[in-house]
């Protein structure tokens, strides 16, 4: 017999599911009163209490759950009469699988789902977004290459060394306190960006940075090609920001990165953006954008190269696998092109130029 304590339990918990569901279907409560407000002040205090830890305490948890699956999943295939004990127990296994799904999605939401429902950095700064022509797609690809081709020429005339995992973090709140002289919504106040323990992993899986909602922690693959860190590092501090949706986070990860006095920063945003921008434009004209990468320069090309050879020397059986998992959540979370909403920054980037006249 099922316990009254745990249907009322379960219906609550029904309630509160269904209440937190509707407001996010309003983008401008979720904007003006979540987003804006609310979570501003809960994600600093969120961060204030795991940011002095110096290692993942999120990723300490992971380790903690997959033991915990590990575990369940042995105990239930010891476990003898396994039919009759579904059979007999059916009801009671039902409601506790509801309400532990349900306390996650509520606290999901709660601590940062619903950001993926507000209107965004394009409302903020009153950038709008439209379909855009190839010619318009082509001009940017010329910009980018400028841009880079210039950074990477800077790089190599002062000859900056690599910076530590560490240095590169206290760099990037630094690009983030310049861009807030511009944008005050990007305060980044209490950072917390640790390396993940799980980095030789994640090369392996595809994932060279994530956000850790439930500790508010942004976590980096600093095993990854150096040169692509920097904009890793500002992608996930768009996300602790309240940036949820990944075009999103590239586009706040520009205006912070492209703001920061420290070269590698400006050459990892705009050779991220130029493989959006590159790869969009293959499909559209493909002979124009090959015949755009033959003006890089070599250096660059190395760069890229040298991506390409850590992407294949950890390719896995279970990256596509990985990869598709993401991309159905994103699809359920407000980006129906799934793994491709990332290249959306481009749309975001060409908005900004015709706006500013420069990126």
């Amino acid at each position: 017999m099922l316990s009254k304590k745990k249907v009322f339990t379960s219906i609550t918990l029904l309630i509160l599911s269904i209440l937190v569901n509707l407001l996010s279907h309003n983008s401008f409560f979720v904007e003006n009163n979540y987003s804006s407000n609310f979570y501003v002040s809960f994600s600093k205090i969120w961060r204030a209490l795991f940011s002095w830890i110096p290692f993942s305490f999120g990723d300490v948890l992971y380790l903690l759950l997959v033991i915990w699956l590990v575990y369940a999943v042995i105990k239930l295939l010891r476990f003898k009469n396994k039919i009759n004990y579904f059979k007999d127990n059916w009801k009671g296994i039902c409601l506790n699988t509801f309400i532990k799904l349900s306390c996650i999605y509520i606290i999901f939401n709660i601590f940062w789902g619903l950001n993926y429902n507000r209107l965004g950095v394009a409302h903020q700064i009153n950038l709008k977004i439209e379909k855009y022509t190839k010619e318009e797609l082509i001009a940017m690809n010329e910009i980018l290459v400028q841009k880079m081709n210039a950074c990477k020429n800077n790089l190599l005339v002062t000859k900056q060394v690599d910076f530590t995992s560490q240095e590169m973090f206290l760099q990037t709140k630094n690009a983030y306190d310049t861009a807030t002289k511009k944008y005050p919504f990007l305060a980044y106040k209490n950072a917390s960006i640790k390396k993940s323990m799980w980095g030789w992993l994640g090369n392996y899986l595809g994932f060279l940075g994530y956000y850790n909602p439930f500790t508010g922690e942004a976590q980096v693959n600093t095993t990854g090609p150096k040169f692509t860190q920097p904009f890793t590092t500002c992608h996930e501090v768009a996300h602790q920001l309240g940036y949820a949706k990944e075009m999103e986070a590239n586009f706040v990860g520009y205006l912070a990165a492209s703001n920061s006095n420290n070269t590698a920063f400006q050459y990892a945003v705009y050779a991220d953006l130029f493989l959006y921008a590159n790869k969009t434009l293959y499909y559209a004209d493909t002979t124009a954008a090959m015949d755009l990468r033959k003006y890089l320069m070599p250096e660059v090309l190395t760069d890229f190269k040298n991506l390409r050879l850590f992407y294949g020397q950890h390719k896995s059986i279970f990256e596509p696998v990985v990869r598709f998992i993401y991309g159905k959540f994103l699809e359920q979370n407000e980006q129906p092109l799934g793994n491709l909403s990332y290249d959306e920054v481009t749309a975001f980037i060409i908005a900004y130029h015709k706006k500013y006249g420069t990126i």
